[in-house]
This record gives structure tokens, sequence and C-alpha cells, in this order.
């Protein structure tokens, strides 16, 4: 592991950033009894998923190190 890398990569970033946003609109659909509410933030954490693994091969993460591979 590189010292200093904590995967501050634009990847990492929109993974993070859709994944939390869907749990808020998943969490707040539920307190206020909303399925549908529910379900569009289920599909916010998948898509958020998706496009951080879609940035990683388009190579906005991080590069592997030729240790990584087993």
């Amino acid at each position: 592991m590189i010292a200093g890398s904590h995967g501050s990569t634009p990847a990492a970033w929109t993974l993070v950033v859709l994944i939390v946003l869907g749990v808020i609109v998943s969490t707040v659909a539920l307190v206020l009894g909303s399925w549908l509410g529910f379900w569009i933030g289920v599909v916010v954490v998948a898509l958020g998923a998706i496009a951080g693994g879609v940035l990683k091969v388009a190579g906005f993460g991080k590069p592997r190190s030729h240790t990584d591979a087993h």
C-alpha cells in the first residue's frame, strides 16, 4: 500500500456520495412511510455502485500496482 493514499479519486468520491445520498433518501422515506421513496433510495445506491465501477474501469480510479495483483 502506498503511504498517504486514501483512495481520493473521482471514482471513489462518486461512489461514496451517491451511496450516502441513497441511504439518506431511503432512511427519510422509511421514517415518512413512503415505500416508493425507499426504493428510489435503493436505486440511487445501486447506481452509485455501478457509476463507481464504471469510472474506475474508465481510468478515474486508483491505478493498480503490481504488488496488488495476486
